[in-house]
């Protein structure tokens, strides 16, 4: 290759962290430490839930997805300053009284609430407005750290023993039902907690947030899609239900219940994302790493630029961020 070709040749990118992210990075680091340690019985109680309560065994991805998600980014945000944020601060002070209320309260869906959306805004607050904005689709994302769902058992519980009661003597099986009970010549069946569906919808749900942000572009198609997503899961639930009663009027309750726990765990599921995703896929009109508002978009909003006029160095940052961590943990002993 001549010489003078090879000048004209892009220079490779600098390997490291841009310069401008290291201080905030470290800011942000330590504010979180300090966050998460004021607010560690709240991340306790959701990590133990994760891990230990199949219900709530899918939120162990939601990290790696919000990594992925900011990953995506990666160049964006390689042409960005951050620039700290001060009015965040009030979300970071609103989001810990949210914690030390439901603390005091004795509520964990609100205390750890509290304690994600702390984090949330601290990252508003090192990183700035404009950072944010690109990032908003993982930040976003990172609401699904809060495991919820334990509210909705009982109604799952009761649509379910009725879309399995209508369907079972549309079959001719004769059956009667008394709330979660129902009575069938091959014995009696009751929708327990772990029957309702709960897992199967929750995950659908946080599934269909993740697909309409990084592939669907049109509100009609995000709007259809998570309808979907909310609609099916609940329908195949009770047609999983009518399915084991209906089997076990063949063989048996004890063998179609053990058919029903293999079926709906490794096959019923796989089946009904299969085909939720095949369906919708037609519709999918960008690209992942295109998610959220774009720099170009962003650089158009004036209010923006006017209100990144409030700035605060890094250092001013997580000291602010530790003082009200501290306030919160003496208002929470008080």
């Amino acid at each position: 290759m001549p010489p003078e070709a090879a000048s004209l040749a892009p220079a490779p990118a600098a390997a490291g962290l841009p310069a401008a992210w290291r201080a905030p990075l470290a800011a942000l680091a330590l504010a979180a430490l300090a966050l998460v340690a004021v607010t560690a019985g709240a991340w306790g109680a959701m990590v133990h839930q994760w891990w230990n309560i199949d219900t709530y065994n899918h939120l162990l991805l939601v990290p790696f997805i919000v990594a992925w998600l900011v990953a995506l980014k990666e160049r964006e945000l390689a042409s960005l300053a951050p620039q700290p944020f001060a009015p965040a601060l009030l979300a970071v002070a609103a989001a810990l009284g949210l914690w030390v209320w439901g603390a005091r309260l004795g509520i964990d869906l609100v205390a750890q609430a509290g304690a994600v959306l702390a984090l949330q805004a601290a990252v508003v607050t090192v990183l700035g407005l404009r950072v944010s904005l690109v990032l908003a689709v993982p930040l976003a994302f990172a609401s699904f750290l809060v495991p919820f769902g334990d509210e909705i058992i009982a109604p799952l519980q009761y649509l379910t023993a009725d879309i399995a009661i209508a369907l079972t003597r549309w079959s001719g099986v004769a059956a009667r039902i008394e709330g979660i009970h129902i009575h069938t010549p091959a014995g009696l069946f009751i929708v327990a907690e772990a029957c309702s569906g709960v897992k199967f919808l929750i995950a659908m749900v946080q599934l269909g947030v993740l697909v309409c942000a990084v592939r669907f572009s049109r509100w009609r198609v995000r709007i259809a899609f998570m309808a979907a997503c909310i609609i099916v899961p609940i329908l195949a639930n009770g047609v999983r239900a009518f399915a084991t009663i209906w089997v076990a009027q063949v063989i048996g309750a004890d063998r179609a219940t053990g058919f029903d726990h293999i079926v709906y765990g490794w096959i019923f599921f796989a089946i009904i994302v299969a085909l939720l995703l095949g369906a919708a896929w037609r519709f999918a009109t960008r690209e992942p790493d295109t998610h959220g508002w774009s720099l170009a978009a962003i650089a158009g909003w004036r209010w923006v630029a006017r209100a990144e006029a409030f700035r605060i160095a890094p250092i001013g940052a997580v000291l602010a961020i530790i003082a009200l961590a501290a306030i919160a943990a003496l208002g929470l002993l008080l």
